[in-house]
């Protein structure tokens, strides 16, 4: 690991955390991307081997109260992402305007809290992202995601009331034709909650992936069906919110045409009485 890495991180060798960290240009991502969801207030929890169960018990949308010893509490500095990850100007220009602050909350391993690691998923990351008033663009969650080689689960706090934080995250895997690579799907996001909102009981979990996807299901708009995959699951929600964005692209467009027939019309029915008044001159 470089210099560079190890001051953007900030890691104590001596706790034994490495965080692995890459270059923008080694990160995949899935040629599907949308819009970020909206969460419904209770999703299904995680069954076993990623898959969802058929009657799993519902958990509420808040943060979940992850185990103490996985506190990491380390503060990122944003101009050393966006220097390692190679960002545009409009992209720094966003990661001023609309981030305050980036702390690496917790580390989800097996060293933190005694939960094995599973391929694709050996450890995963919790940020808190600390937002400025104007907002927060996709595109800065999926710059700050490519550059870390493990899942990352965002933690978004936007001041005190009642629009005050929420959590959002996009499913991410190992590319199947370069190891080297990520596939970041969609982004879903929870509804914004009060500042003071209790954080829920960590989901129970054989393993570190089991985790992570019981994590996601929190976020995701649509419940499962029985015994179905989570990445079968995510690309359900993606096509359905593709298919209402085109019937609402669609129903616009008829609108406008309707609006535009009418104003034909009047005109038309405007062309005689114009005519006539005319001719009385």
């Amino acid at each position: 690991m470089s210099k560079t890495i190890r001051s953007m991180i900030e890691v104590k060798k001596a706790k034994g955390y490495g965080q692995p960290v890459h270059r923008w240009h080694d990160h995949g991502t899935d040629k599907h991307h949308l819009r970020a969801g909206r969460l419904r207030i209770h999703q299904l929890t995680c069954g076993s081997g990623g898959r969802m169960s058929q009657g799993a018990t519902i958990q509420k949308s808040a943060p979940i109260a992850y185990p103490w010893q996985a506190a990491f509490g380390r503060a990122l500095p944003k101009k050393k992402i966006r220097e390692h990850s190679g960002a545009n100007s409009r992209l720094k220009e966003w990661f001023v305007e609309q981030v305050e602050q980036i702390v690496w909350q917790y580390m989800l391993a097996p060293k933190t809290i005694k939960l094995p690691a599973r391929p694709g998923v050996p450890e995963v990351q919790v940020f808190g992202l600390r937002l400025r008033p104007t907002g927060l663009h996709e595109n800065v969650l999926r710059h700050i995601d490519g550059a870390v080689q493990f899942p990352v689960l965002f933690e978004r706090n936007h001041g005190q009331g009642d629009q005050a934080k929420t959590q959002a995250a996009a499913y991410k895997r190992p590319s199947q034709t370069n190891a080297n690579r990520w596939v970041l799907f969609s982004y879903f996001a929870t509804d914004w909650m009060l500042a003071a909102t209790a954080r829920t009981t960590k989901p129970w979990a054989f393993h570190i992936a089991q985790l992570y996807y019981a994590s996601l299901q929190g976020l995701i708009p649509l419940p499962a069906r029985p015994q179905e995959a989570l990445s079968g699951w995510i690309a359900r929600v993606e096509l359905t919110a593709s298919t209402r964005s085109e019937d609402k692209k669609q129903d616009e467009a008829g609108q406008g045409k309707q609006v535009d027939r009418q104003a034909e019309s009047s005109a038309t029915q405007r062309r005689p009485k114009t005519e006539c008044e005319q001719l009385s001159r």
